[in-house]
């Protein structure tokens, strides 16, 4: 997805270009190219704060390959986003029959299709890795 995230340290307003993760079990830092999503014992950092990394004695610092900017936000992505809340929105509201019994109700929600997401639900759906 390509969303501009700004530095997660305090006061600084440059946008992030790299995510800092922790291998607590080995004592290990990893700096790599930002992550797709934010997550939220991760840390992302912009090109100074990122060169500038120091971790504590004994830990190890993985550093993987990183841009030389920050990202840039792809409008296909919001393009098709906006296009799937339209055509979900201007589909007809089903039609509902009269109930056969007196005190019948019918349910005020339409049934969940499979994988209990509604129809026109939008889900966020994460990418395999």
């Amino acid at each position: 997805m390509g969303s501009i995230r700004q530095c997660s340290r305090s006061a600084c307003q440059r946008s992030a270009i790299a995510t800092l993760t922790y291998v607590y079990a080995d004592s290990t830092a990893v700096l790599g190219p930002l992550a797709t999503y934010a997550e939220p014992h991760s840390y992302d950092l912009c090109a100074d704060h990122a060169q500038r990394l120091t971790v504590p004695r004994g830990w190890e610092v993985l550093r993987l390959a990183l841009p030389d900017q920050a990202p840039v936000p792809n409008t296909d992505d919001l393009m098709a986003l906006a296009k799937a809340v339209r055509e979900a929105g201007s589909e007809p509201a089903p039609v509902e029959e009269p109930p056969a019994q007196r005190g019948h109700r019918e349910p005020l929600e339409p049934p969940a299709e499979p994988g209990g997401a509604r129809r026109g639900h939008l889900r966020i759906l994460r990418e395999p890795q």
